[in-house]
């Protein structure tokens, strides 16, 4: 909501004064705590077979764990959203592979039900979810389908009577599912209508349900993965979620909270990879002197924190905006808070196993195997390289629509841009501290960037969008996403800092870390505000052709030697 309208030029700063949401650290603490016990109750190497016990999934249902998000009048908890990512946060310091059970069934797999599901849905499913009893999994993903969910292949057509659907396909990568007691499962309602979809509640044990042998990983490897196929699955109509045609719709709202929970155990790794490479870096001597004196050692610490900042400022924000409002659009400020989340924590794991010198490779310290657990977080709810184009594709069909609707010309555009470039966005926010002003105005320059590339874009290749003809203009939507991204950090980091300022407790500390993305951002500004590609990129293309052609290096024949054109 809050990118849409800086994509349209209309920013209010209202939408970066949501207050911080009331949370209750107590119960958070108390959950976190009941996780460490049962921890200590079964040592991680009785975890590395890629099966939980079933004693501790039991346990785990019995101490709330399956129940956290969900409402107590199904038997839950009732933990608000900035509580469970609050709880996400901490528990991923302690161990992640074994909690991801629960938390993939709460983040992805119950959360069709709990904000598109009927009273009868909700009773008959939520309570035995809130238990354990039945953990849930989130069955999007196919064999030859995965980010392009509108073309999956799996189909569920209306049975004799139409008491049933016929539900026939194959997922894969599916979480939870040989723990699971039933998924959300999506499927086509007409194959020729490709996103014309369904969202089903699928029992694992009823006939036709097959799911298929653990896939063994690099990392989670305590966590359930498995394929599942569907054969001729009668599923009662009563198990369809929302109306027919709503699946896709349902799918892309639940992955924005797969993806702040992505976020925020991605914030948790860089504030851990932090304090261990600060920890390291001043035990460490290197030439008579701490590593920490050195710069490039500094370099890195400095990154995680700052990382760490910005990905929990950007998920605070999102979260609050959802938390008051569950089913608003935020599908880009999602898709940011996974895009740099993940692969800033990414960064920050391997800079810690580097600071840790040989240390860092042995599999007797936790380097090694956070990196393998939280290398996934790239590629789960949406590749990097997807959420690195996606904000950008969203906010041109947005602005493509608008227009249609509007009934206004692509002449109207070229007056918006031209207005733009001369006068500018009228950002009027003053704040006393002058680092946070900077840092305002770098967002709103950041923002005039993105806007100008998204009306440029639009102008010169919005008939390709149409026909989906996008494959050879990634270099820019990555470019304009990158500025989108930067404008939603400093605004997420802005409204952090603010709330702290006006609390009296915000520091040193703080206004460096806002001023070091600042200036991150500004830089970004500078390689990114391009509408044509580099050099570089350019020469990129051509490289690959080259490499593509029958004979090249590339396809593993020997090549005659040649000259550039």
């Amino acid at each position: 909501m809050i990118m849409e309208k800086i994509y349209r030029g209309e920013f209010d700063p209202e939408l970066i004064r949501v207050a911080a949401p009331s949370m209750d650290e107590t119960k958070v603490g108390n959950i976190v705590d009941r996780y460490g016990e049962l921890l200590k109750e079964y040592l991680a190497g009785r975890r590395e077979e890629g099966v939980l016990p079933a004693e501790m999934l039991r346990k785990m249902g019995e101490r709330g764990f399956f129940g956290l998000t969900i409402e107590p009048e199904y038997g839950g908890l009732g933990f608000k959203l900035c509580e469970y990512l609050k709880v996400v946060e901490e528990i991923a310091r302690l161990d992640i592979p074994a909690a991801f059970t629960f938390l993939a069934h709460l983040s992805i797999g119950i959360k069709a039900i709990q904000l598109f599901g009927n009273e009868g849905q909700k009773l008959f499913y939520l309570t035995r979810a809130a238990s354990g009893e039945m953990i849930f999994a989130f069955a999007l993903t196919e064999p030859r389908v995965g980010s392009d969910a509108q073309h999956i292949e799996t189909t569920a057509v209306l049975g004799e009577g139409e008491t049933h659907y016929l539900l026939n396909g194959g997922k894969t990568y599916i979480t939870n599912a040989n723990y699971a007691g039933a998924m959300t499962v999506f499927a086509q309602l007409n194959p020729e209508e490709p996103g014309f979809m369904g969202a089903f509640i699928v029992e694992t044990g009823w006939e036709g349900v097959t799911v298929g042998k653990e896939m063994p990983k690099m990392g989670l490897t305590s966590s359930s993965t498995a394929p599942v196929k569907f054969r001729n699955v009668r599923v009662p109509k009563e198990n369809l979620i929302g109306a027919p045609g709503d699946g896709f719709k349902i799918a892309m709202t639940v992955l924005n909270y797969g993806r702040l929970s992505l976020g925020a155990s991605s914030a948790s790794f860089m504030r851990l990879s932090a304090e261990e490479m600060l920890e390291r870096a001043n035990s460490r001597h290197q030439f008579q002197l701490p590593i920490s004196s050195f710069q490039l050692i500094q370099e890195k610490i400095v990154r995680a924190k700052v990382g760490a900042a910005v990905a929990g400022a950007m998920n605070n924000l999102a979260a609050a905006t959802l938390q008051e409002r569950p089913l608003l659009t935020t599908a880009v400020e999602t898709s940011h808070c996974k895009l740099f989340g993940t692969t800033r924590a990414w960064d920050a794991a391997y800079d810690a196993l580097q600071t840790a010198g040989g240390a860092g490779y042995l599999k007797t310290l936790p380097y090694e195997k956070r990196m393998r657990d939280i290398r996934v977080t790239t590629v789960f709810e949406g590749t990097t390289e997807v959420h690195s184009i996606y904000p950008a594709l969203w906010g041109m069909r947005m602005m493509a629509k608008s227009l249609k609707q509007s009934g206004r010309s692509s002449v109207s555009l070229v007056r918006d841009l031209l207005k733009l470039l001369i006068k500018g966005e009228n950002w009027s926010f003053p704040y006393e501290n002058s680092i946070m002003q900077k840092s305002f105005q770098e967002a709103g320059r950041c923002a005039k960037a993105t806007r100008v590339l998204l009306l440029s874009a639009l102008l010169l290749y919005g008939k390709k969008l149409a026909r989906g003809e996008t494959a050879d203009r990634e270099y820019l939507f990555r470019r304009i996403t990158t500025l989108s991204l930067y404008t939603f950090g400093l605004l997420a980091l802005i409204r952090e800092t603010d709330i702290k300022h006006k609390a009296g407790v915000v520091g040193a500390e703080e206004l460096r870390i806002l001023q070091y993305f600042t200036a991150e951002a500004k830089q970004a500004r500078k390689d990114n505000n391009k509408l044509f590609d580099s050099r570089k990129e350019r020469v990129a293309s051509a490289l690959f052709k080259e490499l593509s052609k029958p004979g090249s290096s590339g396809s593993g024949k020997a090549a005659r030697p040649g000259k550039p054109e």
